[in-house]
């Protein structure tokens, strides 16, 4: 039976990890009292006693709850955006190739992809591998979010009875254009230039809809949008990350499509002159804890899909 810690577990991702462990058969989840779960001492214990820790913690606080950690038998699995850059953290999108499965399954050190770049990387990798795009090209992304990936401060001030009016309406963000996703997207891509990034949040609890505009003259080798569905149709047709012809309701496509489930759709829109590349999920599921739960299965053995509303 493996132990599993979930450090961070009163937060948005954390909370529903656990929702998705608690009733399973074959795991102890560790826990700390109320009192205890600031504690250093009692959380470097609980680390230390987990075969898997899940990290649901701000980046310096991850970072911390690493250094904690002396069991060399520990598998971190981070949801911060602490180490999803560094080389010795698997990244956790396993159906961005057969290798980025099997490091996730043979790592003890994850690293969890962010909600806006879980959709912007799905989009962009295959074909920057299938050299339909340069390393060089220079994108957009367009990213629309529930307001629960802003954790819980953000929830309480959209579900206020007496909320201010402004929160009616969509809210660009990100508007520097330094998030933080951003070092995360060039680097799992590979691009050499990062995006146009303009995310932007609602009034709705989940769900994402991450699009990236193309011109054809941005495509290798007089490459066209049919090109980038075969592309998209070979590398995405399992479980999880699946490749859909269409997923637009009488030309709408809903940002909540996928709300409350851990899938996500991938689909091209446009026309040969100009194309949309669009993904669709839920920023709490596969952009998060669904993620996290996936990496789980993976390095314990499981079918990757267990505990997942798809």
């Amino acid at each position: 039976m493996k132990k599993i810690f979930i450090d961070g577990s009163a937060g948005t991702t954390g909370l529903r990890i656990f929702d998705r462990l608690e009733k399973r058969k074959n795991i102890e989840l560790i826990t700390l009292s109320e009192e205890k779960r600031k504690d250093p001492a009692a959380r470097k214990e609980a680390l230390n006693q987990a075969d898997v820790a899940f990290l649901c913690l701000p980046d310096d606080a991850a970072r911390q709850a690493v250094s904690m950690i002396e069991n060399d038998n520990t598998v971190v699995i981070d949801t911060s955006t602490a180490h999803r850059t560094n080389d010795d953290f698997a990244y956790g999108f396993p159906e961005l190739s057969a290798l980025h499965e099997q490091k996730i399954i043979n790592s003890k050190r994850i690293a969890v992809p962010g909600c806006h770049a879980s959709g912007f990387i799905a989009l962009i990798y295959p074909l920057i591998e299938a050299n339909i795009l340069n390393k060089d090209a220079l994108l957009s992304c367009f990213s629309l979010t529930g307001y629960s990936g802003g954790g819980k401060k953000m929830i309480a001030e959209y579900e206020s009875a007496d909320k201010s009016e402004l929160l009616f309406a969509p809210r660009q963000y990100g508007i520097s254009q330094q998030h933080k996703h951003l070092k995360e997207m060039k680097a799992i891509t590979g691009i050499e230039n990062a995006p146009v990034f303009s995310p932007v949040v609602d009034d709705f609890y989940s769900g994402m809809q991450v699009s990236v505009p193309l011109f054809k003259k941005q495509l290798n080798d007089n490459k066209t949008i049919d090109d980038i569905k075969k592309v998209y149709k070979q590398k995405y047709n399992g479980p999880v990350v699946n490749y859909c012809e269409t997923i637009d309701e009488g030309g709408l496509i809903s940002t909540a499509t996928l709300s409350s489930k851990d899938s996500m759709k991938i689909s091209v829109c446009g026309n040969d002159e100009r194309i949309v590349l669009v993904a669709v999920y839920d920023n709490l599921g596969k952009g998060a804890s669904g993620a996290a739960v996936e990496c789980l299965n993976l390095v314990t053995g499981e079918d990757k899909t267990l505990g997942l509303d798809l």
